[in-house]
């Protein structure tokens, strides 16, 4: 039976109505097992769906030795390859004829002549460098004490660069190592820039330039900190030193003593160890030029030729940490004893708040004092450095101290000495004559046969 148009038209549109209909029911059922599923998975969040994990839960129990999810932290890169150096050593602008090479010549102590103001005070409230390095405890440490290393002129650079480029870049460490790891805390002058590039600095007899590769086996030796202020850390020019703190921020070393103002070089850094807080200032004596000082326009290091600006910062670190040990680049080279000037700043950094003055430069070993209760250091010599031809350049050592939070400090001296520019821990009758001499020039103290340094009565 044919039907008309109009019924035609009526069937396709309810053929039309009925799919709309089923689809219509279909997406209804579809919607309602979405929201279904929905409500079951809010009702039993904590429910494990197949193919899924459960988040571990941290454990709060006294034996779970960590929080669920710590993992060790990965190791990082090594600083970039550097050039190595040709320059032997160093001079100072005090008019004396050039020496031999691989010997400085002795410093006149003067201070360069410049016509410029003090800069005036750094403001506390500026930011200091502050650094947690992982503390290493020592046997029989009370919680509330902390043991700290220092060691004195580190030369990373001509003669002591080609024996690490020969031997490994650790090579001068290798016998003193246990000395420098085992402290909480490892501090040392740096006395070379460590760059590739910069203008040598005009008018002095040695130069010094180190590879950025050095860096990485001088932090993993133990060194937590090295101070700048020196007469060295600018031989390569602003660039140079710029490029030494970038280079020690990249292997993780915190320095101390130079910075693009004086409020940067002044500025104390701040280390952590066993919950106490140890403040680090380094300061120079000794610069080739005025122009070397950091001022509030231009780059440097922190000087204390007037103790004034020394004497604030000491007292601004302070109020900021536990201990503030003051590391200082001053006196006269391969002279025993210290100069006048020296004793009298040293006596104003305690006045100010030291607990600890650490010298370095002469590039032998001085005598040790006490003063108000703290202990200075006049010299600790060359720790790694050129050889040269005075046999007591090669004296050295690494000097722990036991302080505790209120300042109250125990020191040894660890006997060495440098054999092809690599200390070496002397033992027998080596170690005792080395600490009798040490002894002899000393002021109200001694050293005994363990190196302990007292006080004496």
């Amino acid at each position: 039976m044919s039907l008309s148009r109009s019924d035609q038209y009526r069937k396709q549109m309810n053929r039309k109505r009925r799919r709309i209909r089923r689809l219509l029911t279909l997406n209804g059922l579809l919607l309602g097992l979405v929201l279904l599923l929905a409500a079951f998975i809010w009702f039993n969040r904590e429910t494990v769906l197949p193919g899924t994990t459960k988040p571990p839960v941290a454990s709060e129990s006294a034996d779970s030795g960590a929080t669920a999810g710590q993992q060790d932290g990965a190791a990082t890169d090594d600083a970039e390859a550097g050039l190595p150096s040709t320059e032997p050593e160093d001079v100072e602008a005090s008019g004396q004829p050039p020496q031999p090479e691989e010997q400085e010549p002795i410093d006149s102590g003067e201070p360069p002549v410049t016509d410029e103001p003090e800069p005036s005070a750094p403001d506390p409230q500026d930011s200091p460098t502050t650094s947690e390095p992982e503390a290493v405890v020592e046997q029989g440490a009370a919680d509330d004490e902390v043991t700290l290393s220092f060691v004195g002129d580190i030369l990373l650079a001509a003669s002591v660069e080609k024996l690490m480029r020969e031997h490994g870049w650790d090579y001068p460490y290798a016998d003193a190592l246990s000395y420098l790891s085992d402290a909480d805390l490892t501090a040392g002058n740096l006395e070379n820039p460590i760059t590739r590039r910069g203008t040598p600095a005009e008018d002095k007899q040695y130069v010094f330039k180190g590879a950025p590769e050095s860096l990485p086996a001088l932090r993993d030796a133990g060194f937590d900190i090295v101070g700048l202020a020196n007469n060295h850390t600018l031989d390569m020019g602003v660039v140079g030193l710029m490029d030494t703190m970038e280079h020690l921020d990249a292997a993780g070393i915190p320095h101390v003593g130079a910075g693009n103002d004086d409020v940067e070089a002044f500025a104390p850094v701040i280390l952590e160890a066993r919950g106490v807080k140890v403040a680090y200032l380094s300061l120079s004596r000794v610069l080739p030029v005025a122009a070397w000082k950091a001022d509030s326009d231009r780059e440097g290091v922190a000087e204390t030729y007037d103790p004034a600006r020394a004497v604030r910062a000491i007292k601004a670190a302070s109020e900021q940490a536990d201990l503030v040990i003051v590391m200082v680049h001053w006196g006269k080279e391969r002279v025993d004893r210290p100069l006048d000037y020296q004793r009298q700043l040293a006596r104003d950094y305690v006045d100010a708040g030291a607990d600890l003055v650490i010298g370095s430069h002469p590039h032998v070993l001085q005598g040790f004092e006490q003063y108000n209760g703290k202990w200075i250091a006049y010299s600790l010599g060359n720790f790694i450095f050129n050889m040269t031809a005075t046999p007591a350049t090669a004296d050295t050592g690494v000097l722990d101290a036991r302080c505790t939070r209120s300042g109250d400090c125990k020191l040894k001296l660890h006997p060495m000495r440098q054999v092809k520019s690599q200390p070496k821990p002397l033992v027998g009758e080596e170690a005792a004559a080395l600490l009798q001499r040490i002894s002899s020039i000393s002021y109200g103290a001694a050293i005994d046969g363990e190196g302990n340094i007292i006080a004496k009565q």
